[in-house]
């Protein structure tokens, strides 16, 4: 029984330090910022979140970086919260790209999201993979302790593997 207890301690130790080294423990910068323009080329989606459809838009995404055929980060834009709707989303996944000029992939086009306007921006050193819950469950309480309302419209962007920013426009 002590060998199990020892065995299961490690365990845990190893499991804290990773989620400790993967930014778990981290918490995101919030502000109230201007929004910057923002171009991004991808492809609509419109389904349940578990869609596998949709991990293959964000795979496709990456590969395309990877293989240096288009020049951005990835960058997403989602037209609804799938926790209040039921877990159906509307997104665009893609790459966010520097400018319009971008010679876009087969299957790709281009949206742009305009800037000018108050949002919370939300960043955090982070891998990937704990980055986008911690970003919005920020960007969600800065709002309710400001006492802003959000529109129903997620701009997210990583820089690196490392780093997740999430813009939420303030409804006026």
């Amino acid at each position: 029984m002590r060998k199990f207890f020892y065995l299961m301690a490690a365990v845990a130790i190893l499991l804290l330090v990773l989620y400790t080294y993967i930014g778990g423990f981290t918490a995101p910068d919030v502000t109230l910022a201007t929004a910057e323009t923002k171009y991004v080329a991808g492809q609509p989606f419109e389904g349940a979140v578990k869609d596998q459809a949709l991990g293959q838009a964000f795979q496709k995404a990456a590969q395309l970086l990877k293989e240096q055929k288009i020049e951005g980060v990835l960058g997403n834009i989602y037209y609804n919260d799938p926790d209040k709707s039921g877990d159906s989303i509307r997104a665009f996944i893609g790459i966010i790209v520097p400018d319009t000029s971008a010679a876009l992939p087969a299957g790709y086009t281009l949206r742009t999201v305009p800037g000018g306007g108050q949002v919370v921006r939300a960043e955090v050193e982070a891998n990937v993979t704990v980055a986008p819950k911690k970003l919005y469950a920020a960007v969600f309480d800065y709002a309710k302790e400001e006492k802003l309302q959000l529109q129903d419209f997620y701009l997210e962007w990583f820089p690196d593997e490392d780093h997740g920013v999430v813009e939420v426009p303030v409804k006026r």
